[in-house]
């Protein structure tokens, strides 16, 4: 991949961290490997960021503050959270060292790295996209294309993630690739609605369209 900055890499080796090692050290981002496996009810923000944090620490990646990429909409007397505002300032790098954005307004731009090569796991491996079996390219995102929240009403984040029973959740494309060449398809944060059998929100919704309950981690420090 050309002028791709080995930041991550290079940090580590300063560090005198070599192979595996030192991309687990510096690694800022990731597509977790599996979701908490009830579908979008991930325990709210707070049992999402947990998934985080334990794929991460459990990769080598500890000693960092991991936050699941996911906005809430205003419910119950609570402002909406955007998730551009959860992920710290970057840059992020993933296992293997390469930059996905280098600050917030990168990510959410045209510019970003994410491709189905760069948005790996936590563990190095490409998530499964388009094309493959299954495909698990859709990623719970419940954003806008900016990074912010849906205004209230309509749900688009099953119950601000604590339900696999009631709304709809927005997804993305992990390996920005769709049924077409539209904008919304190749989006990595607000592709499509989920949808299926039980309504949007189980397991069995999410892998119906190609997905997974599966989640974008970033370090936000």
């Amino acid at each position: 991949m050309p002028k791709i900055i080995m930041l991550g890499i290079v940090a580590a080796m300063g560090m005198g961290l070599t192979g595996a090692s030192a991309q687990q050290a510096t690694m800022t981002f990731f597509v977790t490997s599996v979701g908490p496996g009830k579908g979008a009810d991930l325990g709210g923000l707070d049992g999402a960021d947990r998934h985080c944090q334990t794929l991460a620490t459990a990769a080598g990646a500890s000693g960092k503050t991991w936050r699941a990429y996911l906005s809430t909409q205003a419910a119950d007397g609570k402002p909406a959270v955007n998730a551009r505002d959860r992920i710290g300032k970057g840059p992020w790098v993933n296992v293997k060292g390469w930059v996905i954005a280098k600050d917030v307004a990168e990510l959410h731009s045209d510019a970003n790295r994410l491709t189905k090569q760069t948005a790996l796991t936590e563990k190095g491996e490409v998530n499964n996209g388009r094309g493959d079996t299954p495909n698990r390219h859709d990623i719970l995102t419940g954003s806008q294309p900016d990074g912010t929240a849906f205004p209230p009403g309509e749900d688009r984040t099953c119950k601000n993630w604590t339900s696999s029973t009631q709304g709809i959740a927005m997804l993305g494309h992990s390996d920005r690739q769709g049924l077409d060449d539209t904008a919304a398809a190749k989006s990595w944060n607000s592709s499509h609605p989920s949808r299926g059998p039980d309504g949007g929100c189980s397991q069995a919704d999410l892998r119906s369209t190609g997905g997974d309950g599966l989640l974008y981690c970033f370090a936000a420090d």
